[in-house]
């Protein structure tokens, strides 16, 4: 089948045909999938969080709340390996695995391929790709491994930071830089000793609203859905210009750190045959203006 074929099947409900658009856009062939698109939007969640914090069981406790409202659900769970590896695909199709015959979820891994920020570049096109698709809400999970996650808050919103009791998650979550962008702060396992006392010291941190969480019971999920829910009613178009924008600037940067010139334009700067500000003004195509010289 050819692309606008793909389409149409995924629009009445093939996994299979959805899994093969998918790697298209993780592929050379990106434009043309974007290309054979109505425009369409949805709701997309972040969640991110260091390793071990719950995020995946968090995942499969959410998806099964959206789909008790009678929702699609996508999963992209962003994985930093290789995408042959199964990596973070494998590891939710374990946490997810009440839903995995649902055909009204998909599961999908997403491999990092190097870009910058901890998402990969594809993750805009198959947010687009999803909401072309009829899918009403795409739980994007991203790898938690610190200061690369803050990207998230560009596609997502909200962003749910996802922390431990005790351990030092929020201390943690403070130096990677995460509670800047956190437009939620869950603690998870807060049937475990210290959950009160990490509360208290998020608190002291952060003005963010803080809910407490057992996602492997269910236990809390409700005001989760709510408080996410509440978040994207509070949204604007200021707000999604402003994410829009950085979607940009993060690619464009991925792209230039593939520029042909850059490597010359690197030696022509440490021999002093020219300065960085002449060299990042032709990397970009464009002219200094006086004032930057």
């Amino acid at each position: 089948m050819n692309i606008a074929e793909l389409v149409s099947v995924a629009r009445g409900g093939s996994l299979r045909a959805t899994g093969r658009l998918l790697s298209l856009v993780e592929s050379s062939r990106r434009e043309e999938v974007l290309a054979a698109l109505d425009p369409a939007t949805t709701r997309v969640v972040g969640l991110t969080g260091p390793p071990g914090a719950g995020k995946s069981t968090t995942v499969g406790a959410l998806t099964g709340a959206y789909r008790k409202k009678g929702m699609r659900v996508a999963v992209l769970a962003v994985d930093p390996s290789s995408p042959y590896s199964g990596g973070a695909l494998l590891g939710d199709r374990i946490r997810m695995s009440d839903h995995i015959n649902d055909p009204d979820v998909l599961i999908r891994s997403v491999a990092a391929r190097g870009h910058l920020g901890g998402l990969a570049a594809a993750v805009p096109a198959a947010i687009r790709l999803l909401a072309a698709l009829a899918y009403d809400v795409i739980l994007l999970e991203t790898v938690g491994v610190g200061q690369s996650e803050i990207e998230i808050a560009a596609v997502a919103d909200p962003t749910v930071v996802i922390l431990n009791p005790g351990a030092g998650d929020a201390i943690q979550a403070a130096k990677a830089g995460l509670l800047e962008v956190a437009d939620l702060l869950v603690v998870n396992k807060a049937d475990r000793d210290g959950a009160d006392q990490t509360v208290r010291d998020l608190r002291a941190e952060t003005d963010v609203q803080i809910l407490k969480l057992v996602a492997s019971t269910g236990e809390g999920i409700d005001e989760l859905v709510d408080a996410i829910e509440a978040h994207q009613r509070a949204d604007t178009p200021a707000r999604r210009t402003a994410r829009a924008r950085s979607q940009i600037l993060s690619l464009a940067q991925t792209r230039l750190r593939t520029h042909p010139s850059l490597a010359e334009l690197a030696a022509a700067v440490a021999d002093g045959r020219t300065d960085p500000y002449a060299a990042a003004a032709q990397l970009v195509g464009e002219q200094m203006e006086p004032s930057t010289q």
